[in-house]
């Protein structure tokens, strides 16, 4: 087994495709319309879905908002450079809710920024791999 996807209920998807593909750097892989359901999924990602794990964007046409629920905590991402990445993100309009830093009970270098619908993505810098 694998795991495949994570799903958010977003209440705009065209806003929210615009900040995983233009601030995080994903690409669109496929986007379908279910007139019937009167929904829409699109699937973003850094590579194919038979290779990578991706976030399944769910927009309900008729909700325009959503409340977050207490269950769900983020998607997070690897990156090499987190101060770096930040300013990068930053610079392209992302929210920075926890600047970059260590983790209060751990070793790992972590900062948490906020997709529009307030979805938390935990950056989390990659430890060099000769380690």
């Amino acid at each position: 087994m694998r795991m495949l996807h994570t799903m958010l209920r977003v209440g705009n998807l065209e806003r929210s495709l615009a900040f995983y593909r233009d601030v995080l750097g994903m690409q669109l892989l496929r986007k379908k319309d279910y007139e019937t359901g009167r929904f829409t999924l699109a699937f973003v990602g850094y590579g194919a879905e038979r290779d990578h794990t991706v976030i399944e964007l769910t927009h309900n046409w008729d909700t325009e908002r959503y409340d977050l629920g207490t269950g769900f905590g983020h998607v997070a991402l690897g990156v090499d450079d987190i101060y770096a990445t930040c300013e990068q993100l930053r610079a392209k309009g992302a929210k920075i809710v926890r600047e970059p830093g260590p983790m209060k009970h751990g070793g790992s270098v972590i900062a948490f920024i906020e997709d529009p619908d307030g979805y938390k993505i935990e950056l989390i810098q990659l430890r060099d791999r000769s380690d």
